[in-house]
């Protein structure tokens, strides 16, 4: 493994993927998918030597929760931080050729908080 690629630390939390199970109206879900992806697309963009479409990488993906709730990790897998580093350029893609993801959380009640680092590697 390589030295970490980026690393970029996004305010608050995007929404639980239930939020939008069985709902009719997909507005409000493509309103909070664009407003996450342009969010890590534009804090990626800012890092002046970001690397470009690493084939492999591991991404790692932090949630900082303002409660000690429970939270399910299946509803938080990152689909908007995934397609927001697509969008910037620094992952090929998101599918299991070229990254493997690692999820986590914690509990930040005064600073909550998303925190992506994304590592290059030789091999998945």
């Amino acid at each position: 493994m390589s030295e970490t690629a980026i690393r970029i630390v996004l305010n608050g939390v995007p929404p639980s993927l239930n939020r939008f199970a069985g709902r009719l109206n997909s507005h409000e879900y493509r309103a909070e998918k664009k407003l996450w992806d342009d969010a890590v697309c534009w804090q990626c963009k800012s890092i002046r030597d970001r690397p470009q479409k690493l084939a492999k990488a591991r991404v790692e993906i932090l949630y900082y929760f303002p409660t000690a709730n429970r939270h399910d990790p299946d509803n938080y897998a990152g689909k908007f931080i995934l397609d927001g580093l697509t969008k910037a350029g620094i992952i090929a893609d998101d599918d299991f050729r070229h990254i493997t993801l690692h999820l986590a959380g914690a509990v930040d009640r005064q600073s909550p908080r998303t925190v992506v680092t994304v590592t290059e590697v030789t091999a998945i």
